[in-house]
């Protein structure tokens, strides 16, 4: 891994563990094993690095939900792969926790990858919503698009309520609870 790479890996873990204001310069390269020169030589500050280190975050993402979504099985069955992936739960969504963020919300630039990511993963959810009512897997009462904000804001809460308990197991409760709600069209 080159040193551009080191600085923006570094940065993602930083931003995931600290946010902005506790992500310095300092930490970045101690974290990186890059100079100060470096650093800069890549990036004209901590915001530019912020910024690729937040696309990064939320592309990763993208990526491995999408390879869930498009996956084998119904609908609601990648759906259910998805919200049961393994997650460093006590460690919040990488990209969620930004948003609790007020220095990266402040900043239209680093807010927007951030802002891109939910509504992608919103509307991507509700078009497997879309499908799964159109095969029948699913009430055709359903709103797709108010039901992913909702499998949504599940995830990000659940984040919220395990750390806050110290205990990954009220995500896979609040997961649960909201798979429970998708209930599958009479026969």
């Amino acid at each position: 891994m080159d040193k551009r790479e080191r600085l923006i890996e570094s940065t993602r873990e930083l931003l995931w563990e600290r946010g902005y204001v506790g992500t310095s310069p300092k930490a970045i390269q101690e974290r990186s094993g890059a100079g100060q020169g470096s650093m800069y030589h890549h990036f004209q500050g901590k915001s530019e690095l912020a910024l690729a280190a937040i696309g990064r975050s939320a592309d990763d993402l993208r990526s491995r939900a999408e390879a869930e979504f498009s996956g084998p099985g119904s609908a609601v069955e990648r759906i259910t792969v998805y919200l049961r992936r393994e997650r460093a739960v006590l460690k919040g969504c990488p990209v969620g926790r930004l948003a609790q963020d007020p220095d990266v919300m402040a900043d239209a630039d680093l807010r927007k990858p951030v802002e891109e990511f939910f509504a992608w993963l919103t509307g991507r959810l509700a078009e497997l919503l879309d499908e799964g009512r159109a095969a029948g897997e699913l009430d055709q009462a359903l709103d797709p698009l108010a039901t992913a904000t909702a499998l949504v804001a599940t995830l990000q809460g659940g984040y919220i309520l395990a750390r806050a308990a110290d205990s990954p197991d009220v995500f896979a409760k609040a997961v649960d609870g909201a798979l429970g709600l998708l209930t599958t069209k009479e026969k």
